[in-house]
This record gives C-alpha cells, structure tokens and sequence, in this order.
C-alpha cells in the first residue's frame, strides 16, 4: 500500500459538519469582497465572479438533488433543467436575483450549501446516487461539496482580491476521501489545488486534466 493510500485510510470521515464549516468561512470571507468587483473573472476561469457563486450554488443544490429521491438514481442526474444565461456562461438551474446585489448572491450560496448540509446528515449511509466520475454516497458528496467550494472561493478570491486559505485539516480529510493518490509531501492546501489543476506542486507539474475518486469506501 502507498503512503498516500495509509495516510487515507487514517483520516476520519469527512462529515456534514465539515461541509457546513467549508460553506460558512467561504460566505464570510466572500462577505468582504468590494461590490463593484463582481464582474471581473473569477481567476483562470472563463466565468465572472457572480457567475461562479452561481455555479457554486448550483453545484451544491445539484449533490443534495442527487440525494433526495426516495430511490435515487444510479444512471444520471435527477433531470431538473440547467441553462446558461449567455454563452459560454455556466449551466445552472440556480440563479440569483441580480436585483438582490452580493449580499443576496450570497445568500443563495448560503443556502444551497445548507440544502446539502441537511441531505449529508439525513440520508442513510448505504444510500449511493449518481455522480458523473462515478456512484458515491452521502460522505462523498459531502466531500464533493467541500472540494467544490474550497477550490472555487480560491477562485473567486483571485477574482476579487481576497485572501483565502481553508484550515489544514478539512483539506486533508477531502484529499484522503477523493484524491487518495495525491502526494503526501506538501501541505494539504496547496495539494488540493494541484489535484484540481489549479496550481504546481515541487516535482508535480500543473494538472491538465483531473478528476475525484467519490467511490464509497470500505
């Protein structure tokens, strides 16, 4: 077994707890960004920052739906409809009332992440639904949301000129949960970015290409 494979299977679960910590320090730090910056890109991405806490938004609403149907399907997403509003905009079914300006942005974030929050400590354990990388189970769409949110406030404070640096240990408990391969030298921080192609690690260049592991684990 590799160091990286040990070093996973000693970590704890990664829980709803987790997730709900992830989204609340991402809407307090996104909470200092100047409102006039919302319209610039969102880092390397195409999308502008207001754009990207949609799909954001979207993404965590999206892993709750997977969860909700009393028999949730295992061949594709719960079909709810997902539009972009421009092209080459993101594909969403959430979109916020730009009339509502960031602090109600922020709102929508907030709560699509709270959706997923109560579907993470609801849903029985054995439960598995669709992903696109593969099946996974409530601990793994928790993971899923964390990584989503941690890598794309990242993003956005690019974006919007913030800081932006999520504690230690909640990067390691989603690295040993979906990226059990990930090298185990840096810090884990800077390691989720390098698994989700958004930064170089020593020895590892830039990802091009990149995807999870959300299998449910033994």
């Amino acid at each position: 077994m590799s160091r990286s494979a040990e070093i996973a299977l000693s970590q704890p679960p990664v829980t709803a707890d987790d997730l709900d910590l992830a989204v609340q320090i991402a809407v307090a730090a996104l909470r200092e960004a100047p409102p006039a910056a919302w319209e610039g890109k969102a880092g390397s991405l195409e999308w502008d920052c207001w754009e990207t806490v949609e799909h954001l938004s979207d993404d965590l609403f999206a892993y709750a739906a997977q969860l909700g149907p009393k028999t949730p399907p295992l061949d594709g997403e719960v079909p709810f409809v997902w539009e972009s509003r421009r092209p080459g905009g993101p594909a969403n079914a959430i979109h916020a009332n730009r009339k509502a300006g960031p602090v109600g942005l922020l709102q929508v974030l907030e709560a699509s992440g709270a959706l997923l929050v109560a579907m993470v400590r609801t849903t029985p354990s054995q439960t598995r639904a669709h992903h696109v990388f593969g099946v996974s189970d409530p601990e793994g769409f928790a993971a899923m949301g964390i990584v989503e949110t941690l890598v794309h406030t990242h993003d956005l404070a690019q974006g919007l000129g913030l800081a932006w640096s999520p504690p230690a240990d909640l990067c390691s408990r989603v690295l040993a949960r979906l990226f059990p391969d990930a090298p185990s030298s840096a810090d884990p921080w800077p390691t989720l970015l390098w698994a989700t192609g958004r930064a170089e690690l020593p020895g590892h260049p830039r990802l091009t290409t990149w995807r999870w592991d959300g299998a449910p684990r033994a």
